[in-house]
């Protein structure tokens, strides 16, 4: 009976029900979409990063990444592979070969890192086509290499000019050869566009005399999420004798900046919950004003004051629950929306995020996680605030709540 007389009420006067609706209904959009946005924003700046050279996660030798020297490189067999690839969440493994050596042009001489990959599954890891500026793109039996711009500008070379390496192997042994420059490669960090050298695996391998070694093999997932939880399973797997490396732990002063802005998003989205707040409370205000007569002849014809508190709960609850229902509803195709084409910078904001290495874009994240989280916090602050009406109703003055 409480129930129908609470639906019944809400009904009775629907502009007001409608405008407390609507609070709640806003307060859930806003939420859902600042913080998807807000996800979408810090993903897809991880996703730049990675994509620049490290992957998400590399297996190396033991003791590698402390000492990053072909001596710490390690074997590499198709049953190795097969191990890792068999770990559920992992499609594939980008391998590579990589050390310094010194790169000459006509007459001129830098040092480089040398990195012999596959051409192949390294275009799956970081894109590496994509960066392709002016020739072509290597094939695993080249013996030729991509240069980056910047290195290629200070050694005057050009595609199809010659160039020379000379570097210490694979325990020692001196590494030396001539190789055609098939391709210009473009990067948007300094550091890669000054000084990386790309060749086929095998040549790398040749080149350094280390037949089937690698120094690592970066890992790609089905879906980058999951990888926290997948890592230490193939630790576990692969033993003491490898370590497997998370991009975390790879580059901690990239997790520190990506930590310290969502601190930073964590202070705004505790603004918007402050904001939510009032928006509410204020609407809870207006229809516990507005009410305060009928409270008061209600009470006076005999109702009791408990009863009366529980139909103005069942209320809150059932406003709550459809602004946040109608929130959802409409969140959904929101966010998925923009996750498929994301807002889009043009002109001078484009290029400097280009020149950062950057997409130019704002995209949402479309996670369930994401709108379920929204969706609760934002039901338990309108529920937190429904307690103003309950307490307005137990501490009423019949007689005073009467009186125009």
């Amino acid at each position: 009976m409480l129930f129908t007389l609470a639906w019944r009420n809400l009904w009775r006067n629907r502009s007001r029900t409608l405008i407390t609706t609507a609070s709640v209904f806003f307060a859930v959009v806003l939420a859902i979409f600042t913080m998807s946005i807000q996800k979408g924003v810090w993903g897809n700046f991880i996703r730049n990063v990675v994509s620049f050279y490290s992957g998400y996660a590399q297996v190396h030798a033991h003791g590698y990444w402390d000492e990053q020297v072909l001596d710490q490189s390690f074997a590499y067999s198709d049953s190795l592979n097969r191990v890792i690839v068999a770990q559920e969440g992992i499609s594939a493994t980008a391998p590579r070969i990589e050390s310094f050596a010194l790169i000459s042009g006509d007459s001129i001489t830098k040092g480089a890192r040398i990195i012999g990959i596959d051409p192949q599954t390294e275009d799956l890891v970081t894109g590496l086509r994509a960066k392709l500026k002016t020739g072509a793109y290597l094939q695993a039996t080249d013996e030729a290499v991509l240069i980056a711009e910047g290195l290629a500008d200070k050694l005057q070379t050009n595609v199809n000019d010659t160039i020379v390496l000379l570097g210490q192997g694979y325990h020692g042994s001196t590494a030396a050869g001539k190789y055609v420059v098939k391709g210009i490669l473009k990067f948007a960090s300094p550091d890669l566009n000054d000084a990386f050298v790309y060749m086929p695996l095998t040549a790398a391998q040749s080149f350094f005399t280390a037949p089937d070694m690698l120094t690592s093999l970066v890992l790609l997932f089905d879906n980058a999420e999951r990888m926290n939880s997948i890592t230490p399973q193939l630790q576990t797997t692969l033993g003491q004798s490898y370590e497997v490396m998370t991009w975390q732990e790879m580059m901690p002063d990239i997790k520190e900046l990506v930590r310290t802005k969502e601190g930073g998003t964590y202070v705004i989205i505790a603004i918007l919950y402050l904001l939510v707040s009032f928006g509410i409370f204020g609407t809870l205000l207006m229809m516990t004003a507005e009410r305060r007569y009928e409270f008061g002849m209600l009470m006076a014809i005999g109702m009791k004051r408990a009863k009366l508190a529980v139909v103005v709960l069942i209320e809150s609850v059932l406003v709550t629950l459809l602004g946040c229902l109608l929130g959802v509803a409409v969140s959904i195709p929101l966010i998925y929306y923009f996750n498929v084409n994301p807002i889009t910078f043009t002109g001078d904001l484009a290029e400097m995020y280009y020149n950062f290495g950057f997409e130019p874009i704002l995209p949402t994240v479309f996670s369930p996680t994401v709108i379920t989280e929204q969706t609760i916090i934002v039901t338990c602050i309108a529920l937190l605030l429904a307690f103003y009406p309950l307490y307005h109703v137990m501490n009423l003055n019949e007689v005073e709540a009467m009186k125009k």
